[in-house]
């Protein structure tokens, strides 16, 4: 399973450089998107990766070992919230610098 979730972050991670580097800027603002939703499968697979685990431990005498790690979770939450105000705001600036220029260009000229 650790195999799998590596690769696929690597995946799309790797999709996320590559749509950064374009010079449109609704591909960066994709690239980023993706690129942060990488760093959040990072974040929350370092808090152990178990299934039907509690993120919470309980009772008294109950081993923690089968417990997932409730902080990475939480910090994904946050990451996930701070995410998409970004990419409105992203978004925001595109359509703005789209109406000015006229092209979506990221330095705002269109080679001929």
């Amino acid at each position: 399973m650790e195999l799998v979730l590596a690769i696929g972050i690597g995946v799309i991670c790797s999709c996320g450089v590559y749509l950064m580097l374009r010079p449109r800027t609704f591909q960066v603002i994709i690239g980023l998107s993706l690129l942060s939703y990488a760093v959040n499968l990072f974040i929350f697979a370092m808090g152990r990766l178990t299934m039907n685990g509690a993120p919470v431990t309980g009772q008294y005498g109950v081993d923690a070992s089968h417990y997932a790690d409730p902080v990475p979770q939480a910090l994904v939450l946050t990451a996930i919230v701070i995410g998409f105000a970004m990419t409105a705001l992203f978004l925001v600036v595109l359509l703005a610098a789209r109406g000015l220029t006229g092209t979506d260009h990221v330095d705002g000229r269109e080679r001929p």
